[in-house]
């Protein structure tokens, strides 16, 4: 993915997922209905601390919550976080 934003060191960015809501019913609730942010992402691009980062671009990460610095870009959220911040890949 070519990105327009390089992050440096041990930093990582990562694109925003929205998570669709649903009712036990099946009703899918808008994003304004629930104030939490996602906690899932897709890395596109990685600094260049390589001992520190474990992660690569493509991959979907479960980060922690309130942690990163959130950016708009072409319309798009993206949050650059440190490679500590990232809990988990998910397969």
């Amino acid at each position: 993915m070519n990105s327009k934003i390089t992050p440096l060191g041990d930093n990582v960015l990562v694109k925003m997922k929205k998570q669709e809501k649903k009712t036990k019913s099946g009703i899918v609730l808008p994003d304004t209905a629930d104030d939490e942010k996602p906690q899932i992402g897709e890395v596109v691009s990685v600094g260049d601390d390589e001992k520190k980062i474990k992660v690569k671009a493509g991959q979907n990460i479960i980060f922690a919550k309130y942690t990163g610095t959130e950016i708009k870009l072409d319309n798009e959220e993206y949050l650059i976080l440190k490679s500590e911040d990232i809990l988990a890949v998910v397969e």
